[in-house]
């Protein structure tokens, strides 16, 4: 079972997740996929890990999600975009390049057996219009993605203003 959480930025998209999945499993999988650029980004991640409690399994991982034995496991992957940026700064900025290796991966993690996979993504594209070259070009392999992953989850919830809306499933 595939679920995408999706919306914009502070809709609600990790706390809903997180109560998904705590519903759906007593010891739930958290796969945080943040890279540790600097000290402040260290920071952030500390202090996400200490708002999940002992039920969770914490797992660091940027890029290669397949690594990850999620059969029979309930797991967040949060987010999307964190680990988009991973593919896109290791490609180089290639678009397609980084668009085929997330979908490859992805596509390895929807086959396992019996896991239900609650991934977090952002709707980046209905934000601000990005200033810069780079930041479009992120902008719309995110958009390609987060199409790609709708397209074979089985349920979408868009969170608007903290409240979830299912698109689909």
């Amino acid at each position: 079972m595939i679920y995408l959480i999706t919306g914009g930025e502070r809709s609600g998209k990790s706390s809903y997740a997180e109560n998904l999945a705590k519903e759906l499993s007593a010891k739930p999988m958290y796969v945080a996929t943040a890279r540790k650029w600097d000290s402040d980004f260290q920071e952030r991640i500390d202090r996400h890990q200490k708002d999940r409690d002992d039920r969770w399994i914490n797992i660091e991982k940027e890029k290669h999600l397949s690594e990850i034995n999620f059969s029979g496991k309930v797991a967040i992957v949060d987010c999307v975009t964190l680990w988009l940026t991973n593919f896109f700064v290791d490609t180089k900025n290639d678009v397609t390049l980084c668009l085929e290796q997330a979908k490859e991966e992805f596509d390895k993690i929807a086959t396992q057996e019996n896991a239900t996979i609650i991934i977090v993504t952002n709707e980046i594209g209905m934000g601000v219009h990005a200033q810069t070259h780079i930041g479009r070009k992120f902008t719309e392999l995110q958009g390609w993605m987060n199409q790609y992953l709708a397209k074979n989850a089985d349920q979408v919830v868009l969170m608007v203003s903290g409240i979830p809306m299912k698109i689909k499933g």
